[in-house]
């Protein structure tokens, strides 16, 4: 699947970066691996980086080398996390949250 590579040729994916498959894909093109046929149907619609490699049962790593091949050949687009505004986050319903989780 990954041509024995080990490690990722970018270091665009994270666990919650959303991926999705380019519509439409690229012309001329080379036919796409069997495994990379899936992740282009599954990411028909946006997908966790965590949640396909959860639905494929394949390793992180192994998914984000695939993962970096598409992006490579413009079969697919990769969007980080928006980072989160402090303003805006509840400290006190956090610390709420937290306490409960730890009771359990």
């Amino acid at each position: 699947m990954t041509g024995g590579r080990t490690r990722p040729s970018r270091a665009d994916f994270t666990l919650i970066t959303t991926v999705t498959a380019a519509d439409p894909q690229p012309e001329g093109a080379a036919r796409p691996q069997p495994e990379h046929s899936r992740i282009l149907r599954l990411c028909a619609e946006p997908m966790a980086v965590a949640e396909l490699a959860a639905r494929l049962d394949l390793p992180m790593s192994v998914v984000v080398i695939m993962l970096c091949d598409l992006l490579e050949a413009g079969r697919i687009t990769a969007r980080p996390p928006r980072p989160v505004d402090r303003t805006t986050v509840d400290l006190d319903l956090l610390q709420k949250v937290r306490e409960g989780l730890g009771r359990l």
